[in-house]
């Protein structure tokens, strides 16, 4: 949705330029301002999906049936850094398949536990907590 969104968005874009080019500007005013008002709004209804539809989610994923007979589980991980805050928040949801059974873990951290005096992410120091959050999940949907 979100790539349909942004495309839309171009294609505005792209027949502004492609009408200023073969009209150049006094004659292509009125379209030139639709299509930049119609960015702008296209623009703020992404800004309103992500925040409000999506809610943070930055991964999607699909855990296939071994068997290939039940639908894919389906786990989706979001996360939330307030402004000016230093605790990290993430949450895993888990989907399965079959029951359409939704079950979600969140946990908050330091975010100096994750990323050093650089700013990079210490993937070595996040791996191992997602494994754990992912493994938990999991051992739930096994004891039912």
């Amino acid at each position: 949705m979100r790539l349909l969104i942004c495309t839309v968005a171009v294609g505005f874009s792209l027949f502004a330029i492609i009408w200023d080019y073969l009209r150049p500007f006094p004659e292509s005013r009125p379209v030139l301002i639709m299509c930049v008002l119609s960015y702008f709004v296209l623009m703020g209804v992404l800004t309103l999906y992500t925040t409000y539809i999506e809610k943070g989610i930055f991964l999607v994923a699909l855990q296939k049936d071994e068997a290939g007979i039940d639908p894919d589980n389906k786990r989706e991980l979001a996360s939330m850094l307030k402004k000016y805050d230093d605790m990290y928040h993430l949450s895993m949801t888990f989907i399965d398949g079959k029951t359409g059974i939704k079950r979600t873990k969140e946990f908050s951290k330091c975010v100096s536990n994750y990323f050093d005096e650089k700013g990079t992410l210490c993937f070595d120091l996040y791996e191992p907590e997602i494994r754990l959050f992912q493994n938990k999940i999991s051992a739930e949907d096994k004891k039912d």
